[in-house]
């Protein structure tokens, strides 16, 4: 097993990051502005579960933002509730019931969470799950019947067989369409009530960490269904709690060859401006802003979210009527040309530790050995993904 920081190694790295934080992209505040983010902090669950120089160092990314989203928070609250008692009252908490496994049975089962600055951010009445209603899981039944009689029909025997005890239970089908969420996304109503001087923004916010499975149809599918759920949603904004729509989380969306991956999943993306433009009012028109699927304009990739460097699974989505003062995917190009001009970025701690404990091979030229002893050392302790940041200006006013 690898050893795990000591105190005086983190004692160099917050030294080290103190130092630069915009050398790591630490996100920097802003006044006037609001940050927002997503950090998929691997198995959060016993307070037991990591050191105590690591639950400071969790604390101090989160109290960086004005919300940011939590992803696989497990069953067992207490490492939450630590961060929790580290941030102090200035912070609040939401948080959704265990998904992605059926109570009682065996799997594992996660939750979703917000941490917000109560002085910037106020939580609205409407909170959900997002799931597919009874009557359009039986339209999706019925309009792929066949297919789904196809592979469910021999899934079925074995699965039969098994609970009469004469075979190992079934691997997961692969299913030929969507029917339901592996983990219900978790949509809070927040109101950025800003500062002196600005205009409040007000979103619906949707935390989701996507299926990963052993199929990338499944992804596919999973995320489709989303992104349908929410355009349909700003689409019907005059009745929405809030009408404009922010995603955060994991996605699970595949860059491992990123000359292809990139191009096909964006244009997939930003095929729903069109998908929501057969308004005839220009006003009424859909913005589907994926910031993180072009590279920044200091950058010439697309940023890594994984702590491998090798995937974009995480992203920041913004859905919005036109009129409303967000950046599109057109501004991403001016992206953190001024104080005042949105931006967006990863807080790179593998740098941060690459670079505090001395390392001299870059990470990309470590042997197998190497990377297995390098990493190990802090994807289980602080996590295998990296915060992901969005700063907004709030409209003048």
């Amino acid at each position: 097993m690898a050893k795990k920081f000591t105190d005086q190694e983190w004692k160099i790295i917050n030294e080290v990051l103190n130092k630069d934080p915009n050398k790591f992209g630490f996100p920097k505040r802003i006044y006037g502005t609001v940050l927002v983010g997503s950090f998929n902090i691997r198995k959060l669950g016993s307070s037991r579960n990591r050191s105590p120089e690591t639950w400071k160092f969790l604390a101090k990314i989160c109290r960086q933002y004005d919300l940011i989203a939590i992803q696989e928070i497990m069953d067992d609250l207490s490492g939450l509730n630590r961060i929790m008692e580290l941030l102090g009252n200035d912070y609040g908490m939401i948080v959704s019931d265990k998904s992605g496994v059926f109570p009682g049975a065996s799997g594992l089962g996660e939750r979703l969470g917000f941490i917000f600055r109560w002085s910037v951010v106020e939580r609205g009445e409407v909170i959900s799950d997002i799931t597919y209603d009874r009557s359009k899981v039986i339209e999706l039944l019925a309009e792929h019947f066949e297919a789904i009689e196809k592979v469910m029909k021999p899934y079925s025997e074995k699965y039969l067989d098994w609970k009469a005890g004469n075979r190992r239970k079934p691997r997961n089908v692969k299913l030929p369409a969507f029917l339901s969420f592996i983990r219900q996304p978790y949509c809070v109503s927040f109101r950025f009530k800003g500062f002196p001087g600005t205009k409040p923004y007000e979103f619906m916010v949707v935390n989701a960490h996507l299926f990963f499975g052993d199929y990338m149809s499944d992804r596919r599918q999973e995320f489709h269904a989303l992104m349908q759920w929410i355009i349909e949603r700003v689409k019907d904004n005059d009745k929405a709690y809030y009408p404009n729509f922010m995603l955060l989380g994991d996605l699970n969306l595949d860059f491992n060859n990123p000359a292809n991956d990139r191009v096909n999943v964006e244009n997939s993306m930003k095929s729903y401006d069109k998908d929501g433009n057969e308004e005839t009012d220009p006003d009424r028109q859909i913005n589907v802003n994926f910031p993180f699927l072009d590279p920044h304009p200091t950058r010439s990739k697309v940023f890594r979210t994984n702590a491998r460097l090798s995937e974009t699974f995480d992203q920041i989505g913004l859905f919005f009527r036109n009129g409303v003062n967000l950046p599109t995917y057109q501004d991403n190009a001016a992206m953190g040309s001024t104080n005042r001009s949105p931006d967006y970025g990863v807080f790179n701690f593998v740098d941060l530790f690459h670079k505090a404990l001395g390392e001299t091979v870059p990470v990309e030229q470590m042997s197998t050995s190497q990377k297995k002893k390098f990493f190990g050392r802090f994807e289980h302790n602080v996590s295998d993904h990296m915060p992901l940041w969005l700063r907004l200006p709030l409209p003048e006013g």
